[in-house]
């Protein structure tokens, strides 16, 4: 049982990046590059992650009497890049593949350096010693987005007719072993989660996760593909990189828990904006 409980989490790592080698097996290099060559664009998407996002979850935390627990992980999750497994999504309601790839690598890039920023300002707003050193962001970057990336990318370049071959087999197999891994530890977790309920925690984490669609979806104008994807990117991150601070800095909380009730709550806040995206995408799109 202690073996397991060590390789599940190394086991949804390397599923996370199955997920994101499907995608770069039909990206581009020119798909990586796209934001850094759109400025006004790339600045409104970190406006809209990194300071819309955790500014509102500051506030909340202040505001609302939540468990230490709680207002960590709203505070670490607010700070985290965008999860490799949030591209599926964005590309399934209509996200444009350059900006969804671009937002992807550009974000997790900037990550090394706007995540211990974050945390060292957030941290001097509660006087508390919360840090993250860039290399423990950029080995979880690196690991679950810029390597498998690298190779998909790489793959596609040498061998097209390959790549386009064995795309749909890696991304259901990929998506498959995510869901297969994460069902145990999410059973293991899930007395903690409920417990945690109460309190407003769940109002607090709805407020912070809807501000951050809403916050995505209008700076992420004029193309309504770009508006949901950022608006994906603003409410869920990157549980690996939140759960990295709450180790290295309060190994005690139970902050496993806490994390993985923001993610569910985020996705159950994600299912009707998901419905909308896709009919404004539709409505958007010429008919040919």
């Amino acid at each position: 049982m202690e073996l397991l409980a060590t390789a599940l989490p190394v086991l949804v790592l390397v599923s996370v990046g199955l997920i994101v080698l499907a995608l770069a097996l039909d990206s581009t290099i020119d798909d990586t590059l796209f934001l850094f060559r759109q400025p006004g664009l790339l600045l409104r998407s970190v406006a809209s992650m990194y300071v819309v996002v955790p500014v509102v979850a500051a506030f909340v935390v202040s505001a609302f009497r939540l468990t230490p627990v709680i207002a960590l992980a709203i505070i670490l999750m607010s700070v985290s890049p965008i999860p490799p497994v949030l591209p599926v999504t964005q590309l399934r309601v209509g996200g444009s593949q350059r900006y969804v790839i671009g937002l992807l690598v550009a974000v997790s890039v900037l990550a090394i350096v706007l995540v211990p920023l974050a945390l060292v300002i957030l941290s001097r707003w509660f006087t508390t010693d919360a840090y993250l050193p860039p290399a423990g962001v950029a080995r979880v970057v690196f690991m679950t987005v810029l390597l498998p990336l690298a190779v998909g990318i790489a793959i596609r370049r040498a061998w097209p007719a390959f790549a386009t071959r064995i795309t749909p087999a890696v991304s259901r197999t990929s998506v498959i072993a995510l869901v297969v891994f994460l069902l145990p530890i999410l059973a293991a977790s899930w007395a903690r989660m409920i417990a945690l309920v109460g309190n407003g925690s769940v109002l607090a984490i709805a407020v912070v996760c809807g501000i951050g669609l809403a916050s995505g979806d209008v700076l992420g104008r004029p193309d309504p593909a770009n508006r949901s994807s950022l608006a994906f990117a603003s409410m869920m991150r990157h549980p690996g990189i939140a759960l990295a601070i709450a180790k290295a800095n309060f190994p005690d909380a139970q902050a496993g828990a806490a994390i993985l009730l923001y993610l569910l709550v985020g996705l159950v806040l994600g299912v009707p904006y998901r419905r909308f995206a896709r009919k404004r995408t539709a409505a958007a799109t010429p008919l040919s």
